[in-house]
């Protein structure tokens, strides 16, 4: 069913500020991903970010470590955000800029319901859910970062110098973007293996006893995380242009990162945040703009 109601409304004031505040968002929240951004072509570069920025919205709510704020009022906030995300796609409007923005993308590269819903489910499951089971795990990972993946994958393919037979298209580079969404979400929660555990109290790898993590651990879910490397590097030549150095950029940095949590000690990767430094961000960037099909 088509909810895309606003698809021709002309470019408005208020459409230009949402777009503005979800780039705000995402340079103050992520560095990383700012950086991948500035490589997109446009009209590209600004509805990722409108994507990311729901993320990082949505990750406030359920992650913001303020004691004061219980499981209620976040759910609450939740229910709310879920709510207006669903009418702004109906409408193509919403009062928060935010979800304005990222309506907007949405109806203009054809990002479906279907698609944005199992991600609010798995916001829901971090305000209870406190361990995890391989089936919890694996819905969990979908939901929270490959269905990321498949949106960005919508607007990539909705761009100006994209092929014509967008579904065709979507429907065979769809598994490398769920990999790469996979791939960045297993890194994130190695490397914030202890602030989950004993600030949110939740533990991510299903039967991981965070406190006896060790260096076959880590190898265990690196090597997992390298074969969502190599399924994500499968699809990268074939993106359009105006999106396949960013995203050659992203890959390069995530496997830079998993190079490096596998060099660290298993008690460094308890004990500190295993980060690429800027410089060598920028390296890969310059690099992913020399690299492959231009």
């Amino acid at each position: 069913m088509t909810l895309f109601v606003g698809r021709g409304a002309p470019r408005s004031l208020y459409d230009s500020v949402s777009e503005a505040s979800s780039a705000v968002v995402i340079r103050e929240y992520s560095s990383s991903f700012g950086l991948a951004s500035r490589l997109l072509g446009e009209p590209v570069r600004t509805q990722v970010r409108n994507i990311y920025a729901l993320v990082r919205v949505a990750d406030e709510i359920v992650d913001n470590p303020d004691p004061t704020l219980d499981r209620s009022a976040r759910a609450t906030m939740l229910d709310w955000l879920e709510g207006d995300v669903a009418h702004a796609m109906r409408t193509g409007y919403s009062g928060n800029l935010v979800v304005h923005a990222f309506a907007r993308t949405a109806i203009a590269v054809g990002i479906e319901p279907g698609i944005v819903s199992p991600f609010f489910t798995s916001m829901r499951t971090d305000l209870d859910t406190r361990t995890h089971t391989q089936a919890s795990f694996e819905r969990y990972v979908y939901g929270s970062a490959e269905v990321v993946g498949l949106m960005c994958l919508r607007a990539f393919l909705a761009a100006p110098d994209a092929p014509s037979d967008q579904e065709a298209q979507y429907e065979r580079l769809a598994a490398g973007a769920r990999s790469l969404g996979a791939a960045f979400q297993k890194l994130n929660f190695v490397r914030d293996l202890t602030d989950d555990h004993d600030l949110l109290r939740r533990d991510y790898f299903p039967g991981l006893d965070v406190e006896r993590f060790c260096e076959a651990d880590r190898d265990r879910i690196l090597d997992d995380v390298d074969e969502d490397l190599r399924a994500a590097a499968a699809v990268v030549p074939d993106l359009p242009p105006s999106s396949r150095r960013a995203v050659r950029a992203a890959h390069a940095t995530f496997a830079e990162l998993a190079q490096r949590l596998r060099a660290a000690s298993a008690e460094e990767i308890r004990h500190t945040r295993v980060r690429v430094p800027t410089p060598v961000k920028l390296r890969l960037a310059a690099s992913s703009l020399r690299g492959g099909r231009s």
